[in-house]
């Protein structure tokens, strides 16, 4: 039977399983952080960006499917979030986005596909803006890149569970384990503030964008995910049935055969 965990209680008590074992996993030093990073697997590389407050290892569903498919895997922990260091400035996806660009060097990648969940999905765009000879594509997944884009915020009981995650694994893999409410804090400003794209910033991301939207995505209106999908040079829309904005554990299966066959049809 399927895994489904659509209310997250299973993620709130256990998190994603266990990403696997690997001797490929250290950290980057860039610009006053250390970026925590792994790979998984051989063959041609894809990147998956975890969403704000999470870590790398909420891919633990995918990772295991992608490797299997033949791809080598690089997992991310995002400056500030799981074993990576914050030195206390301001976020922006465009340091996320050097971050990961810093990675890539280090771990010699030419260029990748990333599959951005929420803050990732913004991190993946703001590379392709940044440097689109680095970025084959992007799964944009549950992010807005203006204002208009989110619901007016109310706390569900899915949220809440998905927040006492991530607060035990802060807890657990932080080197600044105490400073999880000044990270919050931090990186709400960020997601009230960022990105702002016009439409014409949006014209110049001339790189494949499949924008995944979810039927019951607690923040993202879906006719923001449409304007992205008319907008965006060459972007495509799909639209997620039962699920919301953490689809990647809700339903992992659904999820993951969407990443495969986008993965599939840029190397067709």
């Amino acid at each position: 039977m399927e895994f489904r965990d659509d209310t997250l209680e299973q993620f709130a008590a256990a998190g994603a399983p266990a990403l696997p074992a690997t001797d490929i996993a250290g950290f980057t030093e860039t610009d006053g952080a250390r970026i925590w990073s792994a790979s998984y697997g051989a063959g041609a590389p894809v990147i998956l960006l975890h969403g704000g407050m999470g870590n790398a290892g909420n891919w633990g569903h995918q990772v295991p499917v992608l490797v299997e498919n033949g791809r080598r895997v690089i997992v991310i922990d995002s400056r500030g979030h799981g074993r990576s260091s914050w030195d206390g400035r301001p976020f922006s996806y465009v340091q996320l986005a050097d971050d990961v660009l810093a990675v890539m060097d280090a771990r010699q990648v030419e260029s990748a596909p990333i599959i951005g969940w929420s803050d990732g999905a913004c991190t993946g765009l703001a590379m392709a803006r940044k440097q689109r000879e680095r970025v084959s594509g992007v799964l944009f997944f549950a992010c807005n890149v203006d204002e208009t884009g989110t619901h007016p915020f109310e706390f569900t009981e899915r949220i809440g569970r998905c927040l006492t995650r991530h607060k035990a694994d802060y807890a657990a893999l932080s080197p600044t384990p105490e400073r999880f409410d000044e990270f919050s804090e931090a990186l709400g400003v960020m997601q009230r503030t960022q990105p702002s794209y016009s439409a014409g910033n949006l014209a110049e991301i001339d790189v494949p964008v499949l924008v995944v939207q979810a039927e019951f995505d607690e923040f993202i209106r879906p006719e923001h995910a449409e304007y992205l999908a008319r907008t965006l040079p060459r972007a495509g829309l799909m639209m997620l049935g039962g699920v919301s904005h953490f689809a990647p554990v809700q339903r992992p299966a659904q999820f993951t055969a969407v990443v495969v066959d986008w993965l599939d049809s840029l190397n067709p």
